[in-house]
């Protein structure tokens, strides 16, 4: 009987790139992370790119999910949530969040009602009055 074969592509590598931040070991899931190109010969997508970013947030590396927020549309992955500015209100960073999202509204991003709510919602733990209007 012949072994089934898994096909290690960008999918089954972001999950467990996933399963690695969700267990603690961000830095098992950095180091993946970062060899999927130059060892494994696959590029990270969206998805990729925003499981990263979650697992750095989650873990309070909010400069390093920055930056690779930054590499991410550097290398034409369009980020396809708010998952650095969620990250950033949870870790209680709400100047860097409003120049994030200000410098995003500058890009051409449309804040939709789901990104609104995050707004604030995170504004709201931390003590701010916030204007949606600013934002819209």
């Amino acid at each position: 009987m012949e072994a089934n074969k898994v096909e290690l592509n960008i999918v089954v590598y972001t999950l467990v790139i996933e399963g690695l931040c969700k267990a603690g070991k961000i830095e098992s899931a950095r180091d993946l992370f970062c060899g999927l190109s130059s060892s494994k010969g696959v590029q990270p997508n969206v998805r990729t790119y925003t499981v990263m970013i979650q697992g750095l947030c989650h873990h309070g590396l909010i400069i390093e999910a920055e930056k690779l927020l930054r590499e991410m549309g550097g290398k034409g992955c369009s980020p396809n949530d708010c998952t650095i500015i969620r990250g950033l209100l949870n870790n209680n960073e709400t100047s860097w969040a409003t120049r994030l999202i200000q410098e995003m509204l500058e890009r051409g991003f449309s804040a939709d009602a789901s990104t609104m709510e995050l707004i604030v919602q995170g504004y709201s733990r931390s003590g701010f009055v916030v204007s949606v209007k600013r934002f819209s």
